[in-house]
């Protein structure tokens, strides 16, 4: 088996999302009792808690160089934490429903957060205004997630699309994928798009031109807002599933070559991939299970 279980993190809620740091030390784990937690999943080692969003966080994303974490809460909130104190440095009130995806931008001087009232927001976190700098509101559904590049921003909605502003020229590519998406992500190399659907399948989509170029089928999707990644060569596709596997793809034939199990009770929702590493996180009910890819 080339996959191995490496650690299991147990918790004591449902967690909702998992993040690798940007050097994959440490972990993010974001829980319905409304508190952050920073592990070190290679050590199974609980080393801070984030308290002080009033419901459930669903999204977390660490800085450039993991001194800050920025966090998503039901409550509206997107709030800015100092790693090393656990304290909260900024709360961003701007959105009119739950928010539900967050990310830092490559620099960490601006964070994006995508939630249930359909818009993205932008926020300067240098600046001292509560306002955002700018207000994405093309979706006509729920934001699902978001993703940036060093000049894209990409977002997945309810809606059936996915959204793709390009800040450098202001310009908006959108791909219709005809059912709700619950995720979306860039490929490593930036070429491609890998979208997760309502309708079970995920896609994925030459970046430029929207051309389908291959489908993943057989995860449970049920009524899951699950996440899928490619792993960090690029060369297979990661997914959640309702059934309590992790499913992975060959990237090029869209075989399965792998269903990692977790506690089948629990649906498999989060996924985070390794940045230099074999390493998968994922999130089953109250634990996160890591796993190692070894030839």
């Amino acid at each position: 088996m080339p996959y191995t279980l490496i650690q299991t993190l147990k918790t004591k809620s449902i967690i909702r999302a998992v993040r690798f740091n940007v050097d994959g030390e440490y972990c993010v784990v974001c829980a319905s009792d409304r508190r952050l937690y920073l592990y070190n999943p290679h050590r199974n080692a609980l080393l801070k808690t984030y308290s002080g969003h009033g419901e459930e966080v669903m999204d977390g994303h660490s800085s450039c160089d993991s001194s800050q974490i920025v966090s998503a809460g039901l409550d509206k909130s997107v709030i800015l934490w100092d790693v090393s104190t656990a304290s909260p440095l900024r709360r961003f009130r701007g959105h009119a429903s739950g928010v539900t995806a967050v990310k830092f931008s490559e620099e960490s001087t601006l964070v994006v957060s995508g939630a249930r009232d359909n818009a993205v927001k932008l926020w300067d976190i240098r600046s001292r205004s509560q306002d955002p700098v700018q207000t994405l509101s093309d979706a006509k559904d729920a934001i699902s997630a978001v993703r940036i590049s060093d000049h894209e921003i990409l977002s997945s909605s309810f809606d059936a699309r996915i959204r793709r502003y390009d800040v450098r020229v202001g310009q908006l590519t959108t791909d219709c994928l005809g059912d709700a998406v619950t995720c979306a992500s860039f490929t490593r190399d930036g070429q491609c798009t890998l979208t997760s659907c309502a309708d079970g399948v995920l896609r994925l989509l030459d970046k430029d031109t929207g051309e389908l170029l291959n489908e993943f089928r057989g995860h449970v999707a049920g009524d899951l807002c699950l996440e899928s990644s490619v792993d960090f060569q690029d060369t297979r596709v990661l997914s959640g599933s309702g059934d309590g596997y992790l499913w992975i793809w060959d990237l090029a034939s869209g075989q399965v070559v792998d269903k990692l199990r977790g506690e089948l009770k629990y649906p498999v929702v989060s996924i985070s991939v390794h940045p230099t590493d074999n390493f998968i996180l994922a999130s089953n009910g109250s634990n996160v299970f890591m796993w190692k890819y070894q030839e």
